[in-house]
């Protein structure tokens, strides 16, 4: 009786261990589900998180925060202000939005990560001289045009104004013919002609080797090397240097030039950024990103014989931007120290004094004595110089085309802003720089005079003048 007693509790007592290690066993199941369910990520146990939505495409503003391109989240790409700044802002592929042209090609690497970028564009600077061009464009029947404002203490670049208008949203043709997309201000170079002549004489005053009243023999031709330099408008065999660039005589600021080495007229050139393919600064981002800029092409002072510095002086031989010449003439509206034109909130215009500022004052002053009659504006200071340049055609100098050009400021006497105005390949009878290229001017002033509230000065009404200068 004890001994099956004994065996019936042992039984019992395995029965018991059996079943503690089944539950043990199934609650370790349990839990290692319980851990796989909750840390295995290979394992679809739960749904898979949402993938994140890729970025719209960052905006371009205006300076005061008016949007000059931005995206919608199906990719579309709008430009509210329709063809104003176009060629400024660029354009992108018609799907995806990748930036083909201008800004949206350059800043590619930050619009495509959504990042938002605001210019120093005023609209409404922007747009007055988009209107004045425009219709100056037409008149003159010219290829293209181009006008720059700038402020002139702050280097801002206020307006960027191209021609004929453009589109980018309409169907585009062979961009390599139909160039109306082209930020011609930054990425073409021409010869900026007789516009120089100011600057080479800021440079005689600096170096004390001419005043605005010294005298030079300026008949109406004259060989150089070889070389003939011809005057186009008539004037006195003499001229003082104000008067040099009132005649716009070629002539007359090669024989003055002569007084200074072709080296030191170089060296200015290089102070004024005339060799720099960078003018813009470069947005702080690692890598930096760059806005493109037309390299400037200017023969190294190795180069340079009594021909070639001759031409250099008068502003023939050498190919600059349209904004290459508005920062080296605003150095001329800041009292002699050059700033750095800027293009972006919160960059910083680098500056560095060129001339001294009496000299600057003193060019300024014969700019706006000697200004030509169709950029003049009754009861206002307005002063410039004109230009007009051969362009070069299968390599050598056009006898029909022409760039004609205009660069002064507004007003002149203390000036806010620094303009410059082109236009390429005026046809008809009219094709000078003082015949299609300073009314432009003018209107721009007299739009901003309106929008800034100046009222004219009833002592400033311009006596009649009967001149004729169309250089």
């Amino acid at each position: 009786m004890n001994q099956l007693g004994t065996h019936e509790q042992a039984t019992l007592n395995r029965g018991w261990v059996v079943l503690l290690a089944i539950v043990a066993f199934m609650l370790g199941l349990g839990y290692g589900f319980f851990i796989l369910w909750h840390n295995a990520p290979s394992l679809l146990l739960r749904p898979p998180p949402a993938q994140a939505a890729p970025a719209v495409r960052g905006r371009l503003e205006a300076a005061d925060g008016t949007p000059l391109a931005l995206s919608t989240p199906q990719e579309a790409r709008l430009y509210p202000l329709g063809l104003s700044a176009t060629q400024l802002v660029g354009f992108g592929e018609r799907s995806g939005g990748k930036g083909l042209s201008g800004l949206e090609l350059d800043l590619e690497p930050l619009l495509a990560q959504g990042q938002n970028l605001r210019l120093t564009i005023d609209p409404q600077v922007q747009a007055i001289a988009e209107q004045a061009l425009w219709k100056g464009l037409e008149a003159a029947k010219a290829d293209w045009g181009t006008a720059v404002v700038m402020e002139s203490q702050t280097g801002r670049l206020l307006a960027v104004a191209n021609g004929p208008a453009f589109d980018p949203t309409a169907p585009r043709g062979d961009i390599r013919k139909d160039i109306a997309w082209r930020n011609h201000a930054f990425m073409y170079a021409l010869e900026p002609g007789s516009t120089i002549k100011a600057l080479t004489a800021a440079v005689l005053l600096e170096e004390n080797v001419a005043r605005l009243d010294t005298k030079v023999y300026a008949p109406m031709s004259r060989r150089v090397a070889g070389w003939t330099i011809n005057d186009v408008v008539r004037h006195p065999e003499t001229l003082t240097l104000s008067e040099v660039l009132k005649y716009s005589s070629n002539v007359g600021i090669t024989t003055l030039a002569e007084r200074i080495p072709p080296k030191t007229l170089f060296d200015f050139f290089k102070q004024l950024h005339f060799l720099d393919d960078q003018l813009l600064p470069p947005l702080s981002y690692q890598p930096p990103i760059a806005v493109q800029i037309a390299a400037p092409q200017v023969r190294p002072i190795q180069r340079w014989g009594p021909a070639e510095y001759a031409n250099a002086t008068f502003g023939q031989g050498f190919l600059i931007t349209p904004l290459h010449l508005t920062a080296a003439y605003n150095a001329l509206a800041a009292d002699g120290v050059y700033r750095q034109p800027i293009l972006f909130e919160g960059n910083t215009s680098q500056s560095k004094a060129v001339f001294r500022p009496q000299v600057a004052r003193a060019i300024r002053q014969a700019l706006t004595q000697g200004i030509t009659e169709n950029a003049k504006l009754r009861g206002y200071t307005l002063g410039g110089k004109t230009g007009t340049a051969q362009v070069v055609v299968n390599g050598r100098y056009s006898s029909s085309v022409y760039t004609a050009l205009f660069a002064g400021f507004i007003p002149s006497d203390t000036p806010r802003v620094t303009v410059v105005v082109a236009l390429y390949h005026p046809k008809g009878s009219r094709i000078h720089g003082a015949q299609v290229a300073a009314p432009i001017y003018r209107e721009i002033a007299a739009r901003l005079f309106a929008l800034w509230g100046v009222p004219p000065q009833p002592q400033l009404e311009a006596s009649p003048n009967t001149s004729k200068l169309v250089h």
